[in-house]
């Protein structure tokens, strides 16, 4: 079993498609660490060696961020954007859209279950 950056590998899966569990590490940069670790891409992760999985390792921790030190750094960002008080801090904040989406109708992912007002009887 291939355990990389604190992530369990699928074991039937292709190499390329089991590197994006990883937080952090999509399909491009998978490609790119299969191809500098010199391994085919088309490899199941079971059948990777040892030697192989310490070069994909090796190649993800000096080059990129991943799983916990990406989260907090993105954890960061936001927490820096709703201090200093900015638009985007604002929406983050309130839990509505922040790139400008309608929320008139739509934006329910991100506002939650529509609340129903009782109307008022005279």
């Amino acid at each position: 079993m291939a355990r990389i950056a604190g992530v369990d590998l699928p074991k039937t899966k292709r190499v390329i498609i089991g590197l994006t569990y990883i937080y952090g590490i999509g399909r491009s940069a998978a490609e790119k660490i299969c191809s500098e670790a010199n391994v085919d891409v088309n490899t199941r992760v079971n059948d990777l060696t040892e030697e192989e999985v310490k070069r994909i390792r090796t190649i993800i921790q000096n080059e990129y961020k991943v799983e916990g030190a990406l989260k907090t750094e993105v954890n960061m960002n936001i927490k820096r954007l709703m201090d200093i008080n900015s638009v985007r801090g604002y929406r983050h904040h309130r839990g509505l859209p922040v790139h400008g989406q309608r929320t008139k109708t739509n934006a329910r992912t991100r506002k939650g279950r529509k609340r129903l007002v009782g109307g008022k009887k005279k």
